[in-house]
């Protein structure tokens, strides 16, 4: 149990994450809503607390105990997104339920937050103060029967609740005590109704909500045909990743929020809530390996459309929005304080018009196994990808930005080129296996060419390890996928002398901090910002499989694999969710959950147990 941190505000890891696949909530232990974007996950912000405690704006219900101590603990209901916050106290026990409602027949996207007395007897503060388009758009408070509205230019929300409210026309503030087996509901939703007693719900109408979302959760985990080692471990991330699908369209967000910070205080906050073309093709991989086919398909048929519209001749864009357009031009908003003072906040994202050559490696290696273990693509799929791979054909040999998209200037990142490799195989394989028409000595001679040059340029035989580019000779934690995509063999000695390397502290030149990996020495990289960073989750998963996949040659290496994924299970939260990297005092930093980290963790558990087999 957590004991009360009213001394400050929620950190990263002390939040939970509820969603209806088109958006979702952070809520914090203390019972703070701080993060919602409405409707859609890239939406202006109605609640943003997370990056600023006094103009982000909040949703809080909370004990009133006269200073006295509350412990509370906060869980999911087991095998669902339906999160349950505790509070422990001398009076009683409080139990507050937050969901958005899907089932059969669900049609009303809408936040519904219960609060109960399962023991004695408890009083409650409920405060709503909104905070429009991040802070920027003025609003007004008007109490309706039945609740009330919260009213801005661009969006209009209702407030229901049986509650007797009150207001200062800015914010929404509730005092109410209940004893024991008593509840109140409190559901927000769009519109401004003239009245909203139909809308209120009481214990059984909130109930029968309660049941059937738990109910679409359950049947949704059921496909999940994982039942190796870390099981509950596994169904987490698969849950997550299940939440940050936008249902609609089959698209997938990196991560819900944006602008939490990689370094404590810095500058390094970008906004995530958008469309990773490579972010989206892992997912399906992980989501696809351990039986969820529908979510891996929708993406596929979101995918053929945006290749579809590509004109001829251009690149694919690296990230869409949720609609399939462009990504809003990145705003720095400084009237906002930042997380824990990490500023500027950033709207948008500038590195969407980079260049990232990997994107096609990792788009490639998603549709071939698709169509190996999901459905067979069409013909119509396949001539656009073929343009694709013609253009990587005639592009490969460009500098890029590549997978952590430096703001410092092109290079010519190995992952880069080797993730090219990676974009002419699988099309190699692909049009093989489906006997599709292609110009395959062209690519089979560019395949050879990008293989030959990435061994000659990308390997330093001083450093005894592929190197992140040909300009810089340092290490880079993305090529530990080398083994993971079959580009070279898991136990050749440039791979193991490569792993070794960076095995090493970075005290010695290597990247791994007692097991946890850092994905390059942010100090000896010229990535064109300043400021340290954590380890990199995702870094830390991808060695763990590489030294899972070595262990064939090198048995030890497996005893090492499974104490680094098992040291890694203790720095997610409590509700085993992750950010993307982890501090030098263990916290949670970078946007919150993300997708990356909790698909790397499934692949890295699937293998790893494999590895296993029976042993103990």
């Amino acid at each position: 149990m957590d004991s009360d941190k009213t001394s400050r505000p929620p950190a990263i890891e002390d939040h939970g994450v509820i969603g209806d696949l088109r958006t979702v909530a952070l809520v914090a232990t203390d019972g703070t809503l701080d993060w919602l974007c409405f409707p859609h996950f890239d939406s202006p912000s109605v609640f943003a607390a997370l990056l600023d405690p006094e103009k982000g704006g909040h949703f809080r219900i909370t004990p009133e105990l006269d200073g006295e101590r509350v412990m509370r603990k906060q869980f999911y209901w087991p095998d669902t997104n339906v999160l349950v916050t505790r509070f422990y106290s001398p009076d009683g026990v409080g139990e507050l339920v937050d969901f958005m409602p899907l089932g059969k027949g669900e049609r009303v996207r809408q936040v519904v937050r219960r609060i109960r007395v399962v023991r004695g007897a408890l009083t409650f503060r409920m405060e709503c103060l909104p905070a429009f388009d991040y802070g920027r758009d003025t609003h007004t408070v008007r109490l309706i029967q039945g609740g009330a509205t919260l009213l801005s230019e661009k969006l209009k929300l209702t407030l229901a609740t049986g509650v007797k409210l009150e207001t200062d026309g800015q914010r929404l503030t509730a005092r109410f005590t209940l004893q024991e087996g008593q509840s109140a509901v409190f559901t927000l939703r769009e519109g401004a109704p003239e009245s909203c007693t139909d809308r209120v719900l009481g214990h059984e109408a909130s109930e029968a909500l309660f049941r059937a979302t738990v109910d679409y959760w359950r049947h949704w985990l059921a496909k999940c045909t994982y039942t190796g080692r870390w099981r509950e471990v596994v169904q987490r991330s698969a849950l997550l990743l299940k939440l940050l699908t936008f249902e609609p369209s089959g698209a997938i967000v990196a991560a819900p929020t944006c602008s939490l910070p990689e370094s404590p205080g810095g500058v390094r906050n970008w906004d995530y809530r958008y469309v990773w073309i490579r972010d989206a093709a892992f997912t399906v991989y992980a989501l696809m390996r351990i039986g969820f086919r529908d979510e891996a398909g929708a993406f596929m048929r979101w995918l053929e459309k945006r290749i579809a519209e590509l004109p001829e001749g251009e690149p694919l864009p690296l990230m869409y929005a949720l609609d399939g357009g462009e990504v809003p031009k990145e705003q720095e908003l400084w009237h906002l304080a930042g997380y824990g003072g990490a500023r500027p906040v950033r709207v948008g994202n500038g590195a969407a018009h980079q260049l990232q050559l990997d994107i096609y490696g990792e788009l490639m290696d998603s549709v071939y196994l698709y169509n190996k273990h999901g459905a067979p693509i069409s013909y119509d799929f396949w001539r656009h990808l073929r343009r694709l791979v013609d253009w990587v054909c005639d592009h490969w040999r460009e500098k890029d930005e590549s997978i952590w998209e430096v703001r410092g200037g092109k290079q010519h990142f190995v992952y880069s080129k080797m993730m090219c490799w990676v974009a002419v195989d699988r099309a190699i394989r692909l049009a093989d296996k489906r006997s599709f028409p292609a110009d395959r000595a062209r690519w089979l001679q560019t395949r050879d060419l990008i293989f030959e040059e990435i061994m000659q340029k990308g390997w330093c035989a001083k450093r005894g390890a592929f190197i992140q580019s040909y300009e810089h000779k340092v290490l880079d934690a993305a090529n530990l996928l080398m083994p993971l995509v079959f580009f070279l063999s898991p136990v050749d000695p440039r791979m193991l002398s490569t792993l070794d390397r960076v095995r090493q502290a970075p005290a010695k030149a290597g990247l791994t901090s007692d097991g946890l990996v850092f994905r390059y020495d942010v100090e000896a990289t010229q990535d064109g910002l300043y400021g340290r960073e954590g380890t990199f989750n995702l870094c830390t998963f991808w060695l763990v499989e590489a030294m899972t996949r070595a262990s064939v040659t090198r048995p030890d290496l497996l005893d090492e694999a499974r104490l680094t994924f098992e040291r890694m299970l203790g720095y997610a939260n409590h509700l085993g969710l992750y950010a993307e990297q982890i501090g030098t005092s263990g916290e949670a930093m970078g946007n919150f959950p993300q997708a990356l980290t909790h698909l790397s963790l499934i692949s890295a558990a699937y293998n790893l147990d494999r590895f296993l087999g029976h042993r103990d």
